[in-house]
């Protein structure tokens, strides 16, 4: 079998892929065309996939020591009234692995960090991707052979249309995003919560430094923007429940984030093309709503470096990578878009009633195991 893989997308599962081929002895080079790595983004959650994926990549300790385990939480109404809680230590005790809050640019600079510099290529734009024999990435004036091409450009991936042209490609999910971490220190009584509103919903991460991320979810029309998002937010979200005014109040304008966002909406009928592998939102874009889409992506790159190591040739490991991850990958993808429409999305106010009702009457033993349903996934092994 060949050695060298290409990597099309420096963002997290591009890294992590990159990681674990090179961890069973591949060399691998990133290709990121983004001129400058800045860093940005908010914040993210990681469930206990998504750090057992980690450790088999050898990136655990490292994001453990750097993020804030989420031990309390859950569900509220605007006017503060719990749903549901999230026990954290109840489900670090069942799993054995912790759920975390970071900075999604800090995860990405460990991830970054994991590779020698000579692996990451930025500020370069793949022009092609020849997979007739010998697979040839083309970034302009650099031509790179490889054994393997690794497709993690994002869920508007040029790769995915190129090699499944008659896919629809992502579709708008009907809900818009506003995010930022705040600029100071906040007062919070817990780690992590959701609060649900008739079409839409406020949520906040806290960090190991004190600082939060907060999201703003909107059921709204693609391409809708604010001359000031965060005084909109304000307007929208400052009669709600304590401490969501003093998130926004602890934010500055400018570091407002507003993004449409765009899921996989028909089910790709592969991952994977000749040498070709899709990965993360590349095959897979889903909604955020079960705080899965970065976990998936890591499972990914896992679960394409083990049956890498395992199989005789490229054509064979892909097949193994795809018959492993689209039912799982695509099953979760599903679970996602029922949460955000029984979550964020509802707004008829009789059946906003029944859901709150069914949330606050379910044993918590209930609300754990459909949690454990989609994170209870052991990574296999790299060596």
């Amino acid at each position: 079998m060949g050695r060298n893989a290409v990597v099309v997308g420096g963002g997290i599962g591009g890294l992590a892929a990159a990681i674990g081929l090179r961890r069973i002895g591949w060399e691998a080079t990133v290709v990121e065309r983004a001129a400058v790595l800045a860093d940005v983004g908010a914040g993210i959650s990681l469930a206990a996939n998504g750090i057992r994926a980690l450790d088999a990549l050898g990136a655990g300790q490292a994001v453990r020591a750097a993020a804030r385990y989420q031990r309390s939480g859950g569900t509220r109404t605007p006017g503060g009234r719990w749903l549901a809680r999230m026990d954290g230590v109840a489900l670090e005790r069942e799993t054995g692995t912790p759920i975390v809050g970071i900075p999604r640019a800090a995860l990405h600079r460990l991830l970054r960090e994991a590779l020698p510099r000579e692996a990451l290529l930025i500020g370069a734009e793949v022009t092609s991707v020849d997979i007739a024999g010998q697979a040839r990435v083309s970034c302009g004036d650099v031509v790179l052979d490889a054994d393997l091409v690794v497709a993690a450009d994002g869920v508007g991936s040029r790769l995915r249309s190129q090699f499944f042209p008659a896919h629809p490609g992502p579709v708008y999910s009907g809900s818009t995003v506003l995010r930022a971490i705040t600029d100071r220190s906040v007062d919070l009584s817990t780690e992590f919560e959701l609060t649900w509103g008739p079409g839409a919903e406020f949520g906040h991460i806290a960090f190991a430094d004190g600082r939060a991320e907060w999201h703003a979810v909107l059921t709204a029309p693609a391409g809708v923007r604010y001359p000031d998002p965060l005084s909109a937010m304000r307007q929208r979200f400052g009669g709600w429940h304590d401490p969501i005014p003093a998130l926004l109040d602890a934010t500055r304008p400018e570091a407002v984030l507003h993004h449409d966002m765009s899921e996989i909406a028909t089910p790709l009928p592969s991952f994977a093309v000749g040498k070709v592998a899709l990965l993360g939102d590349a095959a897979h874009a889903m909604m955020p709503n079960l705080g899965q889409g970065a976990c998936q992506a890591l499972e990914d790159a896992v679960a394409l470096a083990a049956a890498v190591a395992a199989e005789p040739a490229v054509e064979s490991a892909l097949a193994r990578y795809d018959a492993e991850r689209r039912p799982r990958s695509q099953a979760v993808a599903r679970a996602a878009r029922r949460a955000a429409r029984m979550g964020q999305q509802l707004d008829n106010p009789l059946a906003i009633a029944v859901r709150n009702t069914a949330l606050s009457l379910a044993p918590p033993r209930v609300t754990a195991r459909a949690m454990l349903r989609h994170v209870d996934w052991t990574p296999p092994e790299l060596g």
